[in-house]
């Protein structure tokens, strides 16, 4: 089976010829359906790969590709949240998760007679990540985490293939983002659609994916990789159980000896 997203010995600098590589010689690929987490040291190219497996970026050299075709513009079948919810103050909420209904194609032509059904879409998602209720509330009245989940629904709003995530929980108290952690797990399992998570945290990658992958130090590659075994679904007391904490163990040795 061919992987759904795949970097293959990708080099990507910035700043031109002779800038900084951010990534030299990475691979990784990434089967339909799975929760994938990539960890590593600050500044090993987290961010970059994901640019580059969403069309953001092109890489210098190698090759790209998503759902089986060579990515050379912004992928339209991926969905994205990041750190910093980003949610529009003069917009509510509800207003805030169909902005990429409006831009998209082609949901954009389809906007003005199929509003009212893309707005119950909106409140079936809100409703879903527990914000019953709270579309036609302004992000500036909603606390932190209201706003993240509404963040993530704002990405799940096209009904993409690929769902990326950029340290989506990294801003956020310890007890708000585990109850992400098991908001995303939930969305994942219902949807069964792709995820790749770019996180520093590696209980929230042990407890979230199938597969995580750990990167070197820049210019970033993949040097480690490892299969998740613990069955599914994962209750948050997975976390205290000594199998748990082997695998954090693991990865994080691994993280220092790419830091070295």
């Amino acid at each position: 089976m061919s992987a759904f997203v795949a970097l293959d010995n990708v080099t990507h600098a910035y700043g031109g010829a002779g800038g900084t590589l951010a990534v030299d010689g990475l691979s990784i690929a990434v089967e339909a359906g799975e929760f994938a987490a990539v960890v590593g040291p600050s500044g090993c190219g987290k961010s970059t790969l994901m640019k580059l497996a969403t069309g953001l970026q092109f890489p210098r050299t190698g090759a790209v590709t998503v759902a089986g075709a060579a990515v050379n513009a912004p992928v339209k079948i991926a969905g994205m949240a990041f750190q910093a919810p980003t949610l529009l103050p003069w917009r509510t909420t509800a207003e805030n998760l169909l902005l990429p209904l409006e831009i998209v194609q082609p949901y954009r032509g389809q906007m003005r007679r199929r509003k009212a059904e893309f707005r119950e879409r909106a409140e079936r998602l809100l409703a879903s990540v527990g914000l019953a209720g709270q579309g036609a509330k302004f992000p500036w009245e909603l606390s932190g985490g209201m706003q993240q989940r509404a963040s993530l629904c704002r990405a799940l709003i096209h009904e993409p293939q690929l769902l990326m995530l950029d340290e989506p929980f990294a801003a956020l108290d310890a007890f708000t983002r585990e109850e992400l952690w098991c908001v995303i797990r939930d969305l994942h399992a219902a949807r069964k659609i792709t995820v790749i998570l770019v996180t520093h945290d590696l209980r929230e990658a042990v407890f979230l994916a199938d597969r995580v992958f750990v990167m070197s130090a820049r210019p970033g590659r993949v040097v480690a990789e490892k299969r998740i075994e613990l069955p599914r679904p994962r209750d948050l007391e997975v976390t205290f159980i000594p199998q748990f904490q082997d695998i954090v163990h693991e990865l994080r040795g691994h993280i220092i000896k790419a830091r070295q």
